[in-house]
Formats: structure tokens, sequence, C-alpha cells
């Protein structure tokens, strides 16, 4: 069962009951709110616009007929890291020179999500950094809200490369503010995601429970899998309407819930949770 609010689609946790609330915009509230200390987020697709093409990449590193047999028999996406990792070794030197060659050409072109996004991650004052962005309505509310909880655990997990993740750092200027993501988890820290090894490396950092944490991601067999399986709450980012409901038929793959911008997390963590610092 989901209920649409606002532009948010909300996927209820089955340990809590609702309430029905009426305001000037729809809204959702749990009787009791759960926990939550930390907010972990994917990189490519959340954090950052899609720019790599995965499926050039994927046709490149299998070839059309294996990509189209792999394709079909995983419908909500192709786990290529997984995939190769029963290659000859030969083979597998080759396939990571064809994904890393695709990477790169990613990084040439990497761009940050809305700027609403960065007020709401930082929790200080990054006008400056960037004064040549437009943003987007909400944006300062959005900061605001962050910046009065004082939530400072903010994590990354990418199965891209740790020169992705510094190159984001360093060109948004997140290196030189108060609030980085830390950890934040490359795909050279084993095994990946969809393992919950990453998500529970980071709440172990943290010394908090993976409960207490949410998972926020673009793709369900990587971020919503690695969420349920260690145990905290999840949130699938579904801008394009990409994931039907037979996707998510799994309770594995069900998330908690849903959005269809980032800039919908405000209202989200603030009806849903007890947001601790």
């Amino acid at each position: 069962m989901h209920f649409l609010v606002s532009r948010v689609a909300c996927f209820v946790h089955p340990k809590f009951s609702l309430m029905a609330t009426s305001t000037i915009v729809s809204s959702v509230a749990f009787t009791r709110k759960a926990r939550l200390r930390g907010v972990v987020f994917d990189m490519d697709g959340t954090l950052t616009v899609p720019v790599i093409d995965f499926p050039a990449m994927y046709r490149s590193v299998l070839g059309d007929e294996e990509y189209l047999s792999v394709k079909a028999k995983n419908p909500t996406g192709i786990d290529i890291l997984h995939h190769i990792e029963t290659w000859s070794p030969d083979k597998q030197r080759k396939a990571y020179e064809t994904i890393a060659d695709f990477e790169r050409q990613g990084l040439d072109r990497l761009q940050i999500m809305p700027a609403e996004l960065v007020a709401i991650l930082c929790g200080c004052h990054i006008w400056s950094v960037f004064d040549s962005m437009a943003y987007g309505v909400g944006a300062a509310e959005l900061y605001n809200f962050l910046d009065s909880k004082k939530i400072s655990l903010m994590g990354l997990i990418t199965r891209n490369v740790k020169t992705a993740v510094d190159l984001f750092h360093q060109r948004f200027g997140f290196a030189k503010l108060v609030m980085t993501f830390s950890p934040a988890l490359s795909r050279e820290f084993r095994p990946c995601k969809p393992d919950p090894a990453p998500l529970l490396h980071i709440c172990s950092t943290w010394e908090v429970q993976p409960s207490e944490v949410i998972m926020v991601g673009d793709s369900l067999k990587d971020d919503v899998a690695c969420g349920k399986r260690a145990g905290s709450f999840t949130c699938l980012l579904d801008e394009t309407g990409r994931y039907s409901s037979d996707d998510m038929a799994s309770a594995e793959l069900e998330p908690d819930f849903k959005v269809t911008s980032l800039t919908n997390l405000h209202s989200l963590l603030e009806a849903n949770f007890d947001l601790i610092p």
C-alpha cells in the first residue's frame, strides 16, 4: 500500500500504523515517528545527474546477444560488476577497462542535481559556491529545515570508483564545507551494494543502528536492496516513473518511501521521522 503525498509516493513501513492528517498539502504521519539519525545517499543518478550511458556500456562489455539475454532475466537492472566476477582474469580486465572508459567520459560531464539538494544536504551557508546555479522554489526552506535539525550524519555509497567520489567533492565544493559525505564508499570497498556490507560499515562508523538510518537512491536492485538487507529505511528516487508496481513486488525491492524529486525529502523526513542530531 502506498500513499501519494503532494508529489511524493510514500510506501508505509509495516511496523507503523497511519494517522491521517489534513493540511493545505496532504501529508502522511505515523502515530509513532521512527528515530532517524543519519541519511546515506547513492551518488550517480541521485546526487548527480545521470551522465553514463549504462545500456551502451553493458553492450560494450557483454556484446549485443549476451546483453539482451541478461537484460531479459534482470528487468530491474543489470548488475554488471557481479556478472563479470565469474569471468577469466583476462576477460575481467578487458571488461573493467571498458567500464572505466565509460566512467571517465562520465566524469567529464559530471553535474550535480538541482541546487535545492545542496541546501538539503549541507546545512551550512553555500550560496556563494553555487551562485552561478539557478535555485528552485523552496531551496531556502529546505536549507533552514536540515540546518535547524542539525542532522550531520550524511554518508555516500556508490558503485563508481573513488576517483569519481573525490571529483564530486572537489568540483562542487563539499570538501571545503563544514559537512561532507563521510564515510563515502566507492566500489573499492568490497563487497559493494546491493550487499549490505557498505551500509552496515557506515552505521558502525557512526555508532548508530541500521534502523536509525535511511538509504536514498535511484536503483531498486542496488540502493533499495542494500538498505533492506541492512535493516534500514529506504527511499527510492524515481524521477521518470521508471519502476512499476510489478518491479517492486518483491519484499526485498519494495521501498519504504518513493519520491519523484529529492526536493521532496524535506516534507517526507519531517512528516515521518523523529530527527535526532
